[in-house]
């Protein structure tokens, strides 16, 4: 018996944004001062940090719970289940639905409502709601479900994470360059399967760590308007990250009862190429061991970071058999891990 992942689908946005996109932007210091290189610079430094060549925004007549949706009837239709047997719809987001050219997010009703509205579900008793979790979000929904599962209070969730955050990014900000959009989606429930869930832990740093992520004002200081934009301190995320994601991944893998050599692959949120190479690094080295070569699967280069999304369509993108070198098969134990604004960490360890 096992709480696991039956179905899984996910939605990568069509309109594909490479590097050279952003050779005319204005890019200014957080103090609205100019930068001393131009921008074929600041963008090849910028690659060679993040890994990211492109990334995918969605078309503007869409929103996040619109992708949310595609993700979930993809998930849906892979698992083969009658929709109206689902117990809960967990949507992992951040900002809403911000539509093209607004200044506001819509969060009312939630993502989650609104998806379960599209999905044409008549059932009263699926609960819908939204989780405000940082880029960990879809693994905090894992837990959740796997949560009530346990308990007995559910049998079947719909677990999603969505995000669209190129409505929220500042174009004077070169940071602007990490963020894309995205959908994954999974269905958990029981099986009698030797599958699932093996072990999960959560945590978050919010005495000093609060506010290294935040919505604040463009860079641009000519800009007066109300608007607020998805801001970071990314050098303190990048301390914090490798000082406190291994430790998290390691008590995980430890209370699972499996053993570093046991595991076959790391699913790890794709905020920064050199920052997650860096964190499997010193995971590994915990056990004073190296990091195998295709441990991590990496999809940063080509979708960039779209937040609670990167790790359910990364993981459905190496299920379908869509990226090279990278399989995962019957029986294997893998790990789901995060961290993103709060400072929330998270991971989990599944027997696939």
């Amino acid at each position: 018996m096992g709480i696991a992942i039956t179905g899984i689908g996910s939605y990568i946005p069509e309109g594909v944004a490479p590097n050279k996109t952003f050779e005319n932007h204005h890019f200014l210091n957080e103090d609205g001062s100019e930068f001393q290189h131009n921008n074929e610079v600041i963008i090849e430094k910028f690659k060679a940090i993040t890994g990211i060549s492109e990334r995918r925004y969605i078309k503007d007549k869409i929103t996040t719970s619109d992708i949310a949706f595609y993700a979930a009837e993809k998930a849906i239709e892979d698992a083969k289940l009658d929709r109206e047997t689902l117990d809960y719809i967990i949507v992992a987001h951040n900002y809403g639905d911000v539509k093209y050219g607004s200044q506001q997010s819509d969060t009312v009703p939630s993502i989650a409502s609104r998806v379960k509205h599209m999905l044409k579900i008549k059932n009263p008793y699926c609960v819908g709601y939204d989780v405000l979790f940082g880029c960990p979000g879809w693994v905090e929904g894992m837990i959740q479900a796997n949560a009530f599962i346990k308990s007995g209070i559910a049998k079947r969730c719909l677990v999603i994470g969505a995000e669209a955050l190129s409505r929220v990014v500042d174009q004077h900000d070169r940071d602007s360059m990490i963020y894309s959009d995205g959908a994954g989606a999974t269905i958990v429930e029981n099986t009698s399967k030797d599958s699932g869930i093996l072990s999960h832990k959560s945590a978050t740093f919010a005495y000093d760590e609060a506010h290294f992520i935040y919505f604040g004002e463009s860079n641009n200081q000519e800009i007066t308007d109300a608007r607020r934009y998805i801001k970071m301190y990314g050098r303190k995320i990048y301390n914090f990250a490798l000082s406190n994601v291994p430790e998290a991944m390691k008590n995980c893998l430890d209370e699972s009862g499996a053993t570093i050599n046991d595991l076959k692959k790391v699913f790890i949120h794709q905020a920064n190429e050199k920052m997650d190479e860096a964190i499997i690094k010193r995971f590994y080295k915990l056990y004073n061991k190296e990091a195998p070569e295709h441990v991590m699967p990496m999809s940063i280069n080509k979708l960039g970071n779209s937040s609670v999304a990167t790790v359910p369509t990364l993981y459905d993108m190496v299920v379908k058999k869509q990226l090279d070198n990278h399989r995962v098969n019957k029986g294997d134990i893998i790990m789901f891990a995060s961290v993103g604004a709060g400072m929330n960490i998270n991971a989990i360890t599944y027997r696939v």
